[in-house]
């Protein structure tokens, strides 16, 4: 028999509809399993149980009198805790922002909560959503659930985790340099960057103005796909083209990323390789293409992202930079030395980059390329964590703010998920999710025995 945290938001949506299922005692099995497991995972930095109960009651009765409020109503989800929730602190997981108690909900929170989504609480972070998975901060920092000896991406790192291990069913993020879809990579789940600016960033505390991005995890691509569609409030249409065939469907194969740019292990080139093929199957014309090395777009990310976040963080780390975990100064630091020269080339080049994709896109209609270079490695190696973090793909969408999805594509030979992404042209949300959703495989939840620390 199936468990209820097993469920994807569609299924428990229909067990709504039918009044085999409350929300109220959903939200109670879910609120159990969080109890149960999340002492090792560390999703979650708040829980919002009171809220979250009177919200499910009166999704209770909304669906006892057959008029539910919204696509979601009586849905958990859980916020990254960057972005703001009334009444909640938005820490940003940093010691500087402990007391910072939300006076109103982030645009996409409220978005949610319209279309009767209960909001369950913030997940963990990584500082300011930069840095990694630090251990000089007042929290713990999150832990993969396939193996929690391993890191589970970041800096969405609790959204990913728990989503992963079915503590709730879907997930808000933000993304700059891939920060939804790495966790969504690295735990074996769906992560949907939509086009930049589609979803608002309101009520979003910044790490770097224009590479910011809201998006949705969750273990199915037509979950992510809903939760981006509610949240971007008609600017997307990721769940429009779902289940339609692919026949005919162009695909640009991103080769060079995986192979020449950054050499990706074996197992991940070759779940790649085998996603290409299953794609040809189904009817779509797969073919290489070449775009501008996957390095440079690492060093205009890079670039801009420091600029922009010393814009945010200068003051602070002129006068106490000691608030800060190791990590974070060491991410943004580096941006105090740069200069407007520095930030104006990389803009230069940003524009050059951005041409390149969409001259691509004149003639394939998504891109298949990697998404991260090897599997999660140890939570505690920290040279590793250092080599590998950069390690991917998916930095080059949030340069050009093309929307992509990243989703799993295997199984390691050590049991942690492989991953693929794939990427559209401006505002097509609709068609990487309905490629995505053709070679998605079955959503998978590990044991959570906790067996390899």
């Amino acid at each position: 028999m199936t468990e209820l945290y097993e469920l994807s938001i569609e299924a428990v949506k229909t067990r709504f509809l039918a009044r085999s299922l409350k929300p109220s005692d959903y939200l109670d099995a879910l609120l159990a399993r969080l109890a149960a497991y999340d002492d090792a995972i560390h999703s979650m930095v708040a829980i919002d149980a009171a809220r979250a109960k009177a919200a499910a009651i009166e999704a209770d009765a909304a669906y006892a009198a057959g008029a539910p409020r919204g696509p979601l109503d009586g849905i958990p989800v859980a916020i990254k805790d960057v972005i703001d929730v009334a009444g909640l602190p938005t820490t940003c997981y940093s010691r500087l922002l402990l007391d910072n108690i939300a006076a109103g909900d982030a645009a996409a929170v409220a978005a949610l909560r319209r279309a009767g989504a209960i909001i369950l609480g913030k997940s963990a972070t990584h500082e300011f959503a930069i840095g990694g998975p630090a251990f000089d901060l007042p929290f713990p920092p999150a832990r993969n659930p396939w193996n929690i000896a391993h890191h589970p991406g970041g800096s969405s790192s609790g959204s990913g985790a728990g989503a992963a291990a079915g503590l709730f069913p879907g997930a808000i993020g933000t993304d700059t340099g891939g920060s939804v879809r790495h966790p969504a990579s690295a735990c074996g789940i769906v992560g949907l960057k939509p086009t930049y600016d589609a979803i608002s960033r309101s009520g979003v505390f910044p790490l770097a103005f224009s590479l910011d991005h809201v998006g949705s995890l969750a273990r199915t691509v037509a979950d992510a796909a809903l939760l981006c569609d509610v949240m971007a409030e008609g600017r997307a249409a990721a769940t429009h083209q779902i289940g339609q065939p692919i026949r005919g469907v162009k695909v640009g194969y991103v080769k060079h990323f995986h192979t020449a740019d950054m050499i990706a292990d074996a197992e991940v080139a070759d779940a790649l390789d085998a996603a290409a093929t299953r794609l040809v199957d189904l009817g779509a014309e797969v073919r290489e293409i070449t775009l501008p090395s996957l390095l440079a777009f690492a060093a205009v990310n890079r670039i801009i992202l420091q600029s922009e976040a010393v814009a945010v963080h200068g003051k602070w780390l002129r006068e106490t930079p000691e608030a800060y975990c190791r990590l974070s100064r060491r991410g943004i630091l580096p941006g105090i030395f740069l200069s407007a020269e520095d930030l104006i080339q990389a803009q230069r080049q940003r524009r050059q980059l951005i041409e390149a994709v969409e001259s691509a896109f004149r003639d394939v209609d998504v891109l298949l390329t990697a998404s991260s270079m090897e599997t999660a490695c140890r939570i505690d190696d920290e040279a590793e964590i250092a080599r590998t973090y950069g390690r991917q793909a998916r930095t080059p969408f949030n340069v050009t703010g093309h929307p992509a999805i990243a989703l799993r594509s295997g199984m390691s030979n050590a049991g942690l998920p492989l991953s693929l992404q794939i990427a559209g042209r401006y505002h097509d949300e609709a068609l990487i999710c309905r490629v995505a959703a053709t070679i998605e495989l079955p959503s998978s939840i590990p044991s959570l025995q906790f067996a390899a620390r």
